[in-house]
């Protein structure tokens, strides 16, 4: 059985011999448009995270069974081509639920307590030339006691919410934008936003949430409240959020995605230089132990495939 991953790179040097146990295994670091259909010829079994598959790439691979998705989101693969062609397309969900609540955290933290200004001033020499023992040139807040709002309630926006209350925290899941019933447990989506201290997003992105927090709806945070994104770019209007953040009509932002990936040279928040917006480079989902996971789980896929009991299956 021939197995090829396209995009190595992506994995971390992580150890791939949960992989390589199971086939012939053929890795390439990074695979360009020209040369997806080259790598994947022959194989039986192609591994992709972010590559593209397309219905014209699909059709000339004959031999090819199963696609493995080195992620959850499969926007990279067209599955109604993969349906038609009898490819059978898995992802992976959940592996990176740990790291992803732990970035959120790392940004929110940061952006709470200051902690980028204040290290950069010790970096400086700031501190050395300070007349009492600290210095509070930068406001600092607690998240106990404070309205953490969850966009995406699903099993990471749960185990972001657990860790929330954990900070004394008040959580409150706000209900889809306009939702003509409030199910339990949720406030309705406007009113949730009037009353966030922070607003942490969760949600995936498709027609429904893309853009969807724009210059209308960013504009009912309170001037004191923060704005994290772990989920993905494009959910947020980059531009209205610049513009916000300009005119401190929120506290701060951290974000981890953009809505073109790698960032772009006119992309608004990359070029952004406020102290009021901390932006990572899509790393939230990547601990090491969170690769690992993935590994093993996109073994456990091919195994369960070749089983006759595919497992995490998308078509």
């Amino acid at each position: 059985m021939k197995i090829v991953l396209l995009d190595a790179a992506t994995l971390a040097n992580t150890d791939l011999t949960p992989l390589s146990a199971l086939g012939e295994l053929t890795t390439y670091q990074h695979t360009n448009k020209e040369q997806v259909l080259t790598h994947c010829k022959g194989a039986d079994i192609v591994i992709s995270n972010k590559v593209v598959l397309d219905a014209t790439t699909l059709a000339k691979l004959p031999q090819l069974k199963l696609i493995c998705v080195a992620a959850t989101g499969t926007n990279n693969i067209d599955l109604d081509a993969a349906k038609e062609l009898g490819i059978r397309v898995c992802n992976v969900a959940g592996y990176s639920t740990p790291s992803v609540v732990q970035h959120t955290f790392t940004l929110l933290g940061n952006l709470m307590s200051n902690i980028h200004r204040y290290q950069q001033d010790c970096a400086n020499g700031l501190w050395q030339q300070s007349n009492m023992f600290c210095r509070l040139d930068y406001s600092i807040t607690e998240l106990s006691g404070k309205n953490f709002v969850i966009f995406g309630h699903g099993s990471l926006g749960q185990a972001v919410g657990k860790v929330a209350e954990a900070f004394g925290a008040q959580v409150i899941i706000a209900e889809r934008p306009n939702a003509t019933d409030i199910r339990p447990g949720r406030i309705a989506f406007t009113e949730a936003l009037k009353m966030a201290d922070v607003l942490s997003i969760h949600c995936p992105l498709n027609d429904e949430t893309r853009n969807l927090f724009n210059r209308e709806t960013l504009g009912l945070l309170k001037p004191t409240s923060f704005v994290i994104n772990t989920a993905r770019g494009g959910i947020v209007d980059e531009s209205a959020l610049v513009e916000i953040l300009t005119n401190n009509q929120i506290t701060g932002a951290g974000f981890d995605v953009l809505s073109v990936e790698p960032a772009q040279a006119n992309n608004p928040l990359a070029n952004y230089q406020g102290h009021n917006l901390i932006l990572t480079p899509h790393t939230a989902w990547a601990a090491k132990e969170s690769i690992e996971r993935l590994v093993k789980e996109i073994a456990n896929n091919i195994v369960n495939f070749n089983n006759g009991r595919a497992s995490n299956v998308v078509v």
